[in-house]
């Protein structure tokens, strides 16, 4: 098959990666089924039981429906799909809607200001060293991406809930990308200069509540300055 890997013994884990990869370019579409067990594990260039530990892997995430005697069906990923859909989401150029972006800015408006809050009220010196030292973070598009992460991550992990941080970590590797478009513009680096200096402020004082509001208010002004990036409305 055209775009898949042929006759080369590879482990599930690639086979996991190539199925998913013709799934999101529309081989497989939502609602059809793969092929059967032989003729797919030929095509991926492995044995059947490596095939079957990839498709039991992909269908604990939602992206398939593995049915005795029936197929395997490919399951609409957005609607049923698990944590580790979004991850492979993130991490592939193939298959990702327009818009996909925004939408993620969107759920951080939403979990953002909650675990800043939550590490200011359990670890406001960290969260404040931290912030302090960015304010002398160089005005360059790299710089700010790598503390801008840095800061987040260390937000996530300190609100003492361990789920932010795991949501965090699936998306790394694409907010690398992403976060250089959005620091490349200048608008991008000033408005996440503020953001750390009123943050920094509120951990300062511990006010988890202030800490929450500033966040929220930051969060908003990404989404909307990355909605005009994407020529969007904001």
């Amino acid at each position: 098959m055209a775009g898949m890997p042929q006759a080369r013994s590879r482990p599930a884990a690639d086979a996991e990666q190539a199925i998913v990869k013709a799934i999101l370019r529309g081989t497989y579409p939502p609602g059809g089924t793969l092929p059967a067990e032989r003729a797919l594990a030929q095509r991926l260039g492995v044995t059947r039981p490596t095939l079957r530990e990839a498709l039991q892997r992909l269908h604990r995430d939602g992206w398939l429906v593995i049915r005795q005697g029936k197929g395997t069906r490919v399951n609409d990923y957005w609607r049923h799909g698990g944590l580790n859909v979004l991850g492979a989401l993130a991490r592939s150029a193939e298959g990702v809607p327009r818009g996909f972006v925004a939408m993620l800015l969107e759920v951080r408006c939403v979990l953002a200001p909650a675990y800043a809050s939550a590490a200011v009220a359990r670890a406001a010196k960290t969260v404040a060293a931290l912030l302090e030292s960015g304010q002398a973070v160089p005005d360059a598009p790299h710089d700010f991406a790598q503390f801008d992460w840095s800061l987040h991550h260390t937000l996530a992990v300190e609100s003492g809930n361990p789920i932010y941080a795991l949501i965090l970590n699936g998306f790394e590797g694409f907010y690398d990308t992403m976060a250089l478009r959005y620091f490349g513009r200048p608008e991008g680096r000033a408005s996440s200069r503020a953001f750390y200096a009123e943050l920094g402020a509120a951990a300062r004082r511990r006010d988890a509540q202030r800490a929450e509001r500033v966040t929220r208010n930051a969060m908003e002004r990404s989404l909307a300055l990355w909605k005009r990036i994407e020529g969007r409305p904001a």
